[in-house]
């Protein structure tokens, strides 16, 4: 079991700006921090380095990443290479859900941290979901959250047992240059981070696409120089 002074907690990271300022926020708190990434079938595999790197850096205890294959029921252009990355001024309008959306992308994601979590011991699972700055996701709103936290509980031997797991949404309120003044505060460098949607296999971003606009914006908002690096 976790000790009261260092709990475990499982960390969804992506190799983002958003992930890893909340793996930045959980190890300042206390945490020993294991972190999951996902092959999911994603564009491009730089995010995933990126996560590792940055999972290291940051001081976690352990860093696992799962295959799946999401782009085998397709739908989504980050998982479906014949369906372009959209511009900004093509996504999200009167309520509609863009096509970078991934099915059920955070409920499988939290499906298996949640089954490490019960594994590991840990009460805690961070994501880096965002009501604020976000691109429309359904699954990234807190009344998303709330229920599924609540189906967690219902359906582990740990919260059967009263050993109750919580879902952290640190981000959830928070705009991006507020995410970014507190990552800087945590030392975060966001250079390391790749947050595009169709990034080149070395990690440079598009400049593009709503993820890079929402993130450019970000840092202007912030009044912090951006560090990210944009494909020619």
């Amino acid at each position: 079991m976790s000790s009261i002074e260092n709990p475990k907690a499982v960390v969804l990271v992506s190799g983002g700006l958003d992930s890893t300022t909340v793996l930045a926020m959980a190890i300042d708190n206390g945490y020993e921090c294991y972190t999951l990434s996902f092959d999911y079938g994603q564009r491009h595999r730089s995010e995933l380095v990126a996560a590792e790197l940055l999972s290291k850096s940051l001081g976690a205890i352990q860093h696992k990443v799962i295959q799946l294959d999401l782009g085998a029921i397709g739908g989504s252009a980050l998982t479906d290479m014949t369906i372009d990355v959209p511009e900004p001024q093509e996504t999200t309008e009167n309520g509609v859900i863009p096509i970078t959306y991934v099915p059920a992308r955070n409920t499988i994601f939290l499906s298996i941290a949640v089954g490490w979590a019960e594994v590991l011991e840990a009460r805690e699972i961070f994501i880096g979901v965002n009501a604020v700055d976000y691109s429309g996701y359904p699954d990234c709103r807190p009344e998303y959250i709330q229920a599924y936290q609540a189906m967690a509980n219902m359906a582990t031997r740990a919260g059967v047992e009263g050993c109750k797991l919580t879902i952290q949404t640190p981000l959830i309120d928070m705009t991006k240059a507020q995410i970014i003044a507190r990552g800087i505060a945590l030392g975060v460098d966001y250079r390391a981070t790749v947050s595009c949607y169709q990034a080149s296999p070395e990690g440079l971003a598009c400049g593009l696409c709503d993820s890079c606009q929402l993130r450019k914006m970000g840092f202007k908002n912030a009044g912090v120089v951006d560090p990210t690096e944009y494909q020619k």
